[in-house]
């Protein structure tokens, strides 16, 4: 047991500053300061979290980053929330890349230095260290410190299962995915089809090799923690604990601690999506909402108002506009130029386009959204589900088509739609119309059993993290399994 005197311990928290990224490894973070609370006799105190910030330019942040950051700081410094300390490391020039995965793991590799510094310099001890799951170079840092790392997986379990795989899978396949014909093997999940492995492994490029790289370096953490619930991949989880992604090597510790989901009051006056959602029948709407970074071309805009209008169903569209020039993320559409003409006036009983950001937690929330054609990011799908909505997989980018593929082959809580990955993840306007029918029609036996089985995972995801849940127990093990160490 340490002394009385001991001081709080710190877990220093190395995100890559996007928002699908920090924001679930933040609100992980503060799960753990409550889930750490040990008894007084203890004499180890409250656990902290110290957040190094890489920053990327300006350019390249999204909006609402910054706000978050602030948010969490005011808390911290007003006692009404967790103790959070945020670090911003010195800026480094943008890597030169060829991709991505290739960017963000240079640009991560790129503040190994500087972190080393910024962990040495800490006056609180430290507990352990939690790496973005593309910061694995990081792990060296660690190592040097004699520090337990860990990595934050803010994917799925089956994602977390092909970077495991893959090393091996590297050599079994001596061609570029893209070009292989059949399925793939990923233990404690059916066959996959090559064609939706995710966008950076199907053609072996700096990005593809980022990918191995960092399977490998998983096996050195000291734990994986993983944002799913373990009710939801059962299969795929087993699979990874029993070594069937790595046979003859022992796999580190898995925290499934999901759904890792950050919930805010909502304002006082209702946004105004959600003032239209009061007015209409329960779960009658289907939302379309493709992310923060998801806008489409003006001819994909045009099907998607034809497949809409022809399924005759009340819908919800975040409709965003293609990013400026040079720029990441999607800008306020201008709806009367993208819009096919009297598009709005035929729909107006029906339908609702909003063209800005939008919320889309309180709209997954509110009961008259009865299903959601999305993107598949793992924080949407996650919210979805916490909500019970079922869902049209429209993958864009990432490993966005295998969690696309999981949600329906593996989950069930999903209406498969055809989507032609090859001229942009392009959808004709009577594939949506069909899919948004299957999903939102009484008399759709598929859309029942996804309505079903998105009511079993709400119940699921609920469920995990109430006292004594598989979420709520991964994170007090984690956590006193971290004080445990450093106490030492």
């Amino acid at each position: 047991m340490a002394p009385a005197t001991a001081s709080p311990a710190t877990v220093v928290l190395i995100p890559f500053c996007v928002t699908g990224h920090l924001t679930p490894m933040l609100e992980v973070g503060k799960q753990m300061v409550r889930g750490c609370c040990v008894n007084a006799d203890d004499g180890r105190g409250a656990m902290s979290l110290t957040v190094l910030l890489a920053q990327l330019p300006e350019f390249a942040r999204a909006p609402d980053l910054d706000e978050t950051i602030r948010r969490e700081a005011e808390a911290a410094a007003a006692g009404s929330g967790p103790d959070i300390r945020f670090h911003c490391l010195p800026a480094e020039k943008l890597p030169d890349f060829r991709g991505g995965e290739d960017f963000i793991s240079r640009f991560m590799q790129q503040h190994a230095s500087h972190a080393r510094e910024a962990i040495s310099g800490l006056e609180s001890r430290v507990a352990a260290v939690v790496l973005d799951l593309f910061g694995t170079t990081l792990l060296d840092v660690t190592r040097e410190l004699g520090l337990p790392g860990y990595v934050y997986f803010a994917s799925t379990a089956s994602l977390l299962s092909l970077f495991l795989r893959l090393p091996a899978l590297d050599q079994e396949v001596p061609v570029d995915f893209e070009e292989m014909e059949g399925a793939v093997d990923l233990p404690g999940l059916p066959p996959v089809p090559a064609a939706l492995l995710p966008t950076p492994v199907m053609k072996k490029d700096c990005n593809y090799e980022w990918f191995v790289y960092h399977g490998n370096r998983f096996m050195e953490a000291a734990g994986i923690i993983v944002n799913t619930v373990a009710e939801l991949e059962p299969a795929v989880l087993a699979a990874i604990a029993d070594g069937r992604c790595v046979p003859g090597r022992r796999v580190p510790a898995i925290y499934t601690v999901g759904p890792v989901l950050s919930f805010k009051s909502p304002p006082e006056k209702p946004h105004e999506c959600v003032q239209w959602l009061d007015t209409q029948p329960r779960a009658s709407v289907v939302l379309l909402c493709f992310g923060s970074m998801g806008s489409f071309a003006p001819p994909q805009v045009l099907e998607i108002a034809a497949g809409l209008e022809r399924s005759g169903h009340r819908f919800l569209w975040v409709l965003r506009g293609q990013p400026a020039a040079g720029m990441p993320y999607p800008t306020d559409a201008v709806v009367d130029e993208l819009l096919p003409e009297g598009f709005l006036e035929r729909t107006k009983e029906k339908g609702l386009v909003w063209s800005k950001w939008a919320p889309q937690k309180e709209i997954l929330a509110h009961p008259a959204i009865g299903g959601f054609v999305t993107h598949c990011g793992w924080n949407s799908t996650l919210e979805s589900l916490w909500n019970g909505v079922p869902l049209v997989p429209w993958p864009l980018y990432a490993e966005q088509h295998l969690n696309a593929f999981e949600l329906v082959a593996a989950m069930g809580v999903a209406v498969e739609m055809k989507v032609d990955r090859r001229p942009g993840n392009f959808v004709e306007a009577a594939e949506l119309e069909r899919a948004v029918r299957c999903l939102m029609d009484d008399g759709s036996e598929e859309g029942r059993k996804a309505r079903e089985k998105a009511a079993e995972a709400k119940a699921a995801c609920r469920n995990a993290v109430e006292e004594d849940g598989s979420s709520f127990v991964a994170l007090q093990l984690l956590s006193q399994e971290m004080i445990h160490v450093s106490s030492k």
